[in-house]
């Protein structure tokens, strides 16, 4: 849900208000709706994202984007331009800063994935609308991941509370930049001292596992390769050959 904070000019007190009201008003929808009447495809604009919560000296980075990259995907580029592979991009969320300097007022909004900030950028007067890249708190997991690297004993990963299964294995394949699927893996939950071994569901949360561990235990993820994964690829031939040999029998005349 997007959100903005609101602070006057000389309030101490913040308001926290949906902006679902205050989009509504006539300014920003007229100036918003002009951006879907601009006569060019896959328009591109010039974003400043201030990134200190990634690197300390490294105040900014400025992208080139077009007016469908969303949110989302601005973490992504800005984690493998950093070369943080290993980062969660769930742990990041994005906020846009309004300085009406005017009449001294500064609003904050918190941006979902889904928004697009060149269109956002758009709707304002360059230089009063500024993009922050924030950081949410997280939990440490550590994974056992011999099968995808040989020598490797575990990786420990700081990841987002709301980070799935599938999620955590797909990091774990840009660590060591591997082009394999993450359908190909699954991760398991395993104690020696209870010979127990459990295959977790792709979209169970790790972290919510874990809180599940008995204190002390010797539990501990393990990712393991799926022995009967077959490629897209190799489905679709086999599927190809299937229909091909099921018309050649149709096109047999019985007597």
């Amino acid at each position: 849900m997007l959100k903005h904070v609101h602070r006057a000019k000389c309030a101490d007190t913040l308001s926290i208000v949906s902006t679902a009201s205050s989009f509504n008003h006539e300014p920003m929808s007229s100036r918003c709706s002009s951006v879907t009447s601009l006569n060019i495809s896959n328009p591109v604009d010039t974003i400043k994202v201030y990134t200190k919560c990634l690197r300390s000296d490294l105040e900014y980075k400025t992208l080139g984007l077009a007016y469908t990259t969303t949110c989302s995907e601005v973490i992504s580029i800005l984690l493998n331009k950093y070369r943080m592979r290993h980062r969660d991009p769930n742990l990041f969320y994005m906020t846009m800063e309004i300085n009406l300097r005017k009449i001294g007022l500064r609003t904050v909004f918190v941006l979902d994935n889904e928004s697009c900030p060149a269109v956002l950028q758009s709707c304002h007067p360059r230089g009063e609308s500024r993009f922050c890249l924030q950081s949410k708190k997280g939990g440490l997991v550590k994974v056992y991941d011999g099968e995808l690297m040989p020598g490797s004993k575990y990786k420990s990963l700081l990841i987002s509370e709301r980070t799935t299964v599938d999620e955590l294995i797909k990091i774990l394949l840009n660590c060591y930049n591997s082009k394999e699927q993450v359908e190909q893996f699954s991760l398991y939950e395993l104690s020696k001292s209870e010979e127990y071994q459990r295959k977790l569901h792709h979209d169970d949360i790790p972290l919510n596992v874990q809180c599940c561990w008995p204190l002390n235990s010797d539990y501990i993820f393990i990712i393991k390769r799926n022995p009967n994964y077959k490629s897209k690829q190799v489905q679709t031939i086999w599927t190809e050959e299937k229909e091909s040999s099921t018309n050649e029998y149709e096109n047999f005349i019985y007597i």
